[in-house]
């Protein structure tokens, strides 16, 4: 099956830098996928994603954390 998504420019131009020649875009995420932890590619697209409501992403983070902890 193959899906569309749609990033902003400043995201693709880092994606090419990334790609190998030849190398198609499913085959690019795969491999980072593979190869990278979730903290070394959200490192790598820092600064390309917007939150809309930080704010409550923030909140919500730190309460599912507070739910974890012990006392």
């Amino acid at each position: 099956m193959v899906k569309t998504i749609t990033i902003k420019t400043e995201v693709y131009r880092k994606l090419l830098k990334e790609k190998m020649p030849k190398e198609s875009f499913s085959d690019l995420f795969e491999r980072l996928l593979e190869t990278a932890t979730p903290a070394v590619i959200m490192k790598r697209i820092r600064g390309s994603v917007v939150w809309k409501d930080k704010e409550k992403l923030l909140a919500d983070i730190r309460s599912k954390r507070a739910g974890r902890r012990f006392e």
